[in-house]
C-alpha cells in the first residue's frame, strides 16, 4: 500500500516537473570521496546527449504541486483542477538512492511548488540534499531549483550542498509577469540570483587563499524563460538573457514555449502552441551571442526584432550584411572565421593550424568539416567559382534553401530504402 501510494506521488510530481527544461549540469567537479555514492566529477549530468553520443539521466520531480500562487501560465497554479502530491522528504532521498542503486539515474533535480511561503519551501529542498550529501554520502549531481523570495542564509546552506541552482524568471519582461502573475514580485525573483552571484564570487576568491574552502554551486546558476505566454519579440527576450548572463554571471539560459493549459483572455489560444522551431532559433541566438562574439543588437533589431524561422540567425544576419563579405579564408582572423555561415567554433580552430602549411580550398574545408552549401557564398580561398557570381541575398537565401530541402528529401529516401 505504501508502494502503491509513493508511485502513485511519483508519477503526479514527475510528470509536473516536465515543464522545467533547465535541467542542464555541465560545470560541476564534485568527486567521490570515502567510497560514498555517485560521482559528477568531470562530467557532471544532465538530460540530454553529450557530445559523444552518451545519454545521461537524472530524476526529475517537484517536492510537490501544491502552490499558493495564481500563475494564469502555469499549470500547478492553485486554481488548477488537477491532482495534488507532495513528497515528505526522506521520501525524495530514498527514491534517489534506490534509482542510483538500479542505474536508472545518476542525479537529481528537484524543483517545487511554493507551499506556505518562499523559505518554508525552500528549506524542505536544502533538507533533500542535506540528508543525501550527509546521510548517504551521495557525490553525485543535485541541481534545486530557488525558490524566489528566499531568504539570503538559505541560498547559502542550498550552494553548499547542491551543485548547480536555479530561478526561472518565468516571463522575459516584467510588464509581462505583472500581467500574467500579479501576485508576484519580480524583486523577489532577483534577490536569489544576486545572492547566489555574490557567493559564488566569494567562494572563487576564498579558494585561492584556502584549498579548503567549501565548494559553492560549483557549476553556477542558470534561469528559464517561458516564451509566447505573452506578446514579446524575439528581440525582447535576447535581450532580457543578455542582461542576466552580464548582471548574473548565468551559465545558462532555458527558453521553454508555452504549452497552452487553459482559456484565459490573457494568454493565446488553446491552438497556438509556440512552434519548436522558434525555440530553436532562440537557443542558436544564445549560443552565437555566448560563443562567437555576436551581440544582441547585431541579431536582432527594431527593423528584424523576430528570428527568421526559415534559416538560423547567423546565416540571417550574413543576408543582411553582405558588406561583410565575401572572406579569405586563409587571411581572416578568428573573430572574422566565426560569422561565416556554416564555419562553427572546431571549424575555425582546424582552419587556423591547417593554414600554417598550406593555403585552403573547397576540399580541404570539406575536409574539415565546413558546410560547404552555405560557406561557399560568403568565402574566397583556394578555389575559384562562387565569388565571382553576382548573386543577391534574396537569390543566395533561395539557393541554400533549394538546396538543403533537397538534401533533407535524399536522404530520407535513402533511411527508407534500408526499410
Amino acid at each position: 500500500m505504501m508502494f502503491d501510494r509513493i508511485k502513485e506521488k511519483l508519477e503526479i510530481l514527475a510528470d509536473a516537473a516536465k515543464y522545467d527544461v533547465s535541467c542542464s549540469s555541465s560545470g560541476s567537479k564534485r568527486s567521490n570521496k570515502n567510497k560514498g555514492l555517485g560521482n559528477s566529477d568531470g562530467m557532471g549530468i544532465c538530460h540530454s546527449y553529450t557530445e559523444d553520443g552518451r545519454c545521461v539521466s537524472l530524476l526529475k520531480i517537484l517536492l510537490t504541486n501544491h502552490c499558493i500562487f495564481d500563475c494564469a501560465y502555469c499549470v500547478t497554479r492553485r486554481s488548477n483542477d488537477i491532482k495534488r502530491a507532495a513528497f515528505k522528504v526522506q521520501e525524495v532521498v530514498d527514491l534517489t538512492i534506490n534509482f542510483y542503486r538500479r542505474n536508472y539515474i545518476e542525479g537529481l533535480f528537484l524543483s517545487s511548488g511554493i507551499f506556505k511561503d518562499a523559505d518554508f519551501t525552500m528549506e524542505r529542498l536544502i533538507q533533500v540534499a542535506k540528508k543525501l550529501r550527509l546521510e548517504e554520502n551521495f557525490n553525485g549531481y543535485i541541481h534545486l531549483k530557488s525558490i524566489p523570495g528566499a531568504s539570503d542564509e538559505l541560498m547559502h546552506e542550498a550552494g553548499l550542498y547542491a551543485d548547480r541552482l536555479s530561478v526561472n524568471i518565468e516571463i522575459p519582461t516584467v510588464s509581462g509577469l505583472k500581467k500574467l502573475a500579479p501576485e508576484k514580485d519580480h524583486a523577489d525573483f532577483i534577490k536569489p540570483m544576486e545572492k547566489v552571484k555574490n557567493e559564488i564570487i566569494q567562494y572563487n576568491s576564498e579558494k585561492k587563499l584556502i584549498k579548503s574552502t567549501p565548494k559553492y554551486a560549483p557549476a553556477g546558476q542558470s534561469t528559464q524563460m517561458i516564451v509566447g505566454a505573452t506578446g514579446e519579440s524575439d528581440r525582447e527576450i535576447m535581450l532580457s538573457a543578455n542582461h542576466y548572463y552580464k548582471n548574473y554571471n548565468m551559465k545558462r539560459v532555458y527558453y521553454s514555449g508555452y504549452v497552452p493549459i487553459r482559456n484565459d483572455p490573457r494568454l493565446p489560444s488553446l491552438g497556438s502552441q509556440v512552434p519548436m522551431l522558434r525555440e530553436n532559433r532562440l537557443y542558436q541566438t544564445d549560443w552565437l551571442m555566448r560563443f562567437y562574439g555576436f551581440e544582441v543588437n547585431e541579431l536582432l533589431n527594431p527593423q528584424f526584432p523576430n528570428l527568421d524561422v526559415e534559416v538560423d540567425p547567423k546565416l540571417s544576419w550574413a543576408l543582411r550584411n553582405p558588406q561583410h563579405f565575401p572572406v579569405d579564408i586563409n587571411r581572416a582572423e578568428k573573430e572574422t572565421l566565426l560569422r561565416i555561415p556554416g564555419v562553427g567554433l572546431k571549424s575555425v580552430s582546424k582552419i587556423l593550424n591547417a593554414r600554417k602549411y598550406r593555403k585552403l580550398n573547397y576540399d580541404h574545408l570539406k575536409a574539415i568539416g565546413v558546410a560547404l552549401n552555405r560557406a561557399k557564398y560568403f568565402i574566397i580561398c583556394d578555389s575559384r567559382g562562387w565569388e565571382t557570381k553576382d548573386l543577391g541575398s534574396a537569390k543566395i537565401k533561395s539557393l541554400i534553401l533549394r538546396n538543403s530541402v533537397g538534401k533533407f528529401r535524399k536522404e530520407y529516401s535513402s533511411q527508407l530504402s534500408l526499410f
